[in-house]
């Protein structure tokens, strides 16, 4: 218990720091936009302003959902998750809709770039910053399966592209004198933000949805389950669905007729404790049953008459 407890407040922390973090990168872009007065840097600041609500949002709803099962929410609260990256697919689509908004009047009546080479070396920093978290909060989402800390790394990846194609375009204009460039490349930041606003709500739907374990982790199910279930005939209706941190399986287990309570119990403890110590976060249901239950093999059902 300790140390699930452990990871799941250095979670918080993680999050936490994402705000301070997209706060320090908010501010260096408004320093690049007001320099140069840019409408492509206005764009890529305006966000960053999304990024501080959405790593906001991401710290509360992990703080949800590290609360233990209560009786109104006996699972568990792992779900406030996808909700959080449900809101800032949300918040992200309307970012790029602002962002078409000012590309649009500044396509109408250009405006001249100032200081750019001030402008663009702050904006490289931001860039920088942003690229070095992202992949820290990537990495460590994988490893907590973490919805929210994988949608916030992914949303800052993209972010960090729009950076790098705003810091192109923006050297194109500047060295060719073509100012329509700076709306133009703003408009395709709201292009790959909409992008990135579809993939978040498509990953955030499919895990409401309760989605399966990944196939490698139903691989590693019946493994263990083979492995730990001698005694047992065979094991069925093997399903797993994914809730953040949480991994719930169950299945049916079938026994000799004649066997004990007692004895299958044992069998259960067994196959419970082996995939608890392998799979983080699981939860195993099993239901044992006798063994004219049987279904035949070719329906998934695994034999555990060797193990």
């Amino acid at each position: 218990m300790t140390g699930a407890y452990s990871i799941l407040s250095s979670s918080s922390r993680l999050a936490m720091t994402s705000i301070a973090v997209a706060l320090i990168v908010l501010a260096l872009k408004f320093a690049a936009y007001w320099v140069t007065g840019s409408v492509a840097l206005y764009s890529d600041a305006l966000e960053s302003i999304v990024n501080v609500v959405t790593a906001s949002v991401a710290y509360a709803a992990i703080k949800v959902s590290e609360r233990p099962a209560d009786r109104s929410h006996p699972f568990g609260h792992h779900k406030a998750e996808y909700v959080s990256s449900v809101f800032e697919s949300v918040l992200v689509i309307l970012a790029a809709l602002m962002i078409f908004r000012e590309a649009y009047a500044a396509f109408l009546a250009p405006r001249t770039i100032n200081e750019p080479a001030l402008g663009l070396a702050i904006n490289s920093a931001a860039a920088v910053l942003n690229g070095a978290w992202s992949w820290k909060l990537i990495s460590e989402g994988k490893r907590r399966s973490s919805p929210a800390l994988l949608a916030d790394g992914w949303h800052l990846a993209a972010d960090v592209m729009t950076s790098l194609g705003v810091l192109a375009g923006l050297g194109l204009a500047i060295a060719t004198g073509w100012t329509l460039l700076d709306p133009l490349m703003a408009g395709l930041v709201a292009l790959n933000i909409l992008w990135a606003g579809y993939k978040l709500a498509t990953m955030s739907v499919d895990g409401l949805m309760d989605r399966s374990a990944s196939a490698d982790v139903q691989a590693r199910i019946r493994a263990i389950i083979i492995t730990a279930g001698g005694g047992a005939l065979e094991a069925h209706d093997i399903r797993t669905r994914q809730a953040g941190r949480a991994t719930f399986i169950e299945f049916h287990l079938v026994v000799p007729g004649t066997m004990t309570v007692e004895a299958s119990h044992e069998i259960c403890d067994r196959i419970e404790t082996a995939i608890e110590a392998d799979i983080e976060g699981a939860d195993v249901s099993i239901h044992v049953e006798p063994d004219r239950k049987m279904k035949p093999h070719t329906t998934g059902a695994v034999d555990l008459t060797s193990a």
